[in-house]
């Protein structure tokens, strides 16, 4: 449902987008390797539940989230296909995600037998996770995995139905520290073949690794940045291997338009100051809509040109040196396409020196989104 809007500014998620990326990667990947549809942290910012229709819809056979939280607004919601929680969920809540049929990480050996002591409504399935070099979470020693196989022979209310490990380095230009994880990965699969007979799920490839490794992936491939379109990082957007369109545009209207003399100042702190006789518009997004104060000077669209940010970016407003005067209502695209000038989730992140990862992320959800190409 398109949400009501208050204010004249929204996000707009192209849906058609996310169905052509993931047709791209669909493409690209092994026949009998499968996608994950990655839609942790309400889809990148995206939102969850119509990202997850339009994956699914395009060929993604199952879902992944990081907490417990997000797989039950997804069950919620009617979805149906397997769910992986890629975050820690404590021993006491487990008989949620085992009543949910939602499927958990786990690594530890004391965190199995606290939930074998569990009582669950029936079994839980899990997701082992390997630490080939991430430094983050899993097992990483094969002393640790004989424990964990030890531990699971003998519970009764859990089943192993996947083991993943996740790449630090897959979206660099180098190819060595990848190289070693995929090795030690192999290394311990090796072992773990020869403790365990039953059949389990391997992937290991996130968006950069499925991209440029596609011979080195499993049973399935976790799709996330790239299937909104954006590309791991700089090295792999330069390589051009794959087709990929931004999902993400971030819109505003006029709500004020006036001529400034010279010598007056705009904004807390006067930090800018006209130079001349200047047009100024104010649009309604500020920092408690994720549109933070460092992003003063950065240029917006209006008519299909570029415009700065002037002044101080405020908690719910903004001000922007106009070429000339516009009437109020007039559009101003913050992220997306007019015309032929375009501001991508890349530009942004550039300016901010983050990654396009954190973009569509920081747009709080006062920023209503809105959805095309359902």
């Amino acid at each position: 449902m398109t949400p009501s809007l208050y204010r004249d500014t929204w996000a707009e998620v192209d849906l058609d987008a996310i169905e052509y990326n993931v047709k791209q990667i669909r493409e690209r990947i092994p026949a009998h390797c499968s996608v994950i549809a990655v839609v942790k942290a309400d889809a990148y910012g995206h939102g969850a539940v119509e990202v997850a229709e339009s994956a699914l819809k395009s060929g993604a056979q199952m879902l992944a989230v990081a907490i417990l939280e997000e797989a039950i607004t997804l069950r919620e919601a009617g979805f149906d296909v397997p769910i992986l929680v890629f975050g820690r969920v404590a021993p006491k809540d487990v008989a949620v995600a085992a009543e949910k049929d939602i499927t958990l990480t786990f690594f530890q050996k004391e965190w199995l037998r606290e939930v074998k002591r569990e009582s669950l409504p029936g079994p839980v399935n899990l997701h082992m996770k390997w630490d080939t070099g991430m430094g983050r979470i899993g097992l990483r020693t094969e002393d640790e995995l004989h424990q964990l196989v030890d531990e699971l022979k003998e519970a009764s209310n859990v089943k192993l139905t996947g083991i993943y490990t996740h790449f630090a380095t897959a979206d660099e230009s180098g190819k060595d520290y990848f190289i070693m994880q995929n090795e030690r990965f192999d290394k311990l699969l090796q072992a773990f073949r020869g403790m365990w007979e039953e059949p389990v799920a391997i992937h290991t490839g996130n968006s950069a690794a499925s991209i440029r490794y596609p011979e080195k992936m499993h049973h399935y491939i976790r799709f996330g940045i790239s299937m909104y379109g954006l590309y791991p990082s700089s090295t792999v957007k330069k390589e051009q291997i794959i087709d990929l369109k931004q999902s993400f545009s971030l819109h505003s209207r006029l709500i004020h338009v006036k001529r400034l003399a010279p010598g007056e100042s705009v904004s807390y702190g006067a930090t800018y100051t006209t130079s001349d006789y200047e047009w100024i518009g104010t649009i309604m997004i500020g920092y408690a809509d994720g549109w933070i104060r460092k992003l003063q000077g950065i240029d917006v669209l209006i008519d299909g040109k570029r415009m700065p940010i002037v002044g101080r970016i405020c908690m719910d407003q903004t001000m922007i040196k106009l070429d000339k005067e516009y009437p109020v209502g007039t559009k101003v695209t913050l992220i997306g396409k007019q015309r032929d000038e375009m501001i991508g989730v890349d530009e942004v992140a550039d300016y901010l020196d983050t990654i396009s990862y954190e973009i569509p992320c920081m747009i709080s959800s006062r920023v209503p989104r809105t959805y095309s190409g359902k």
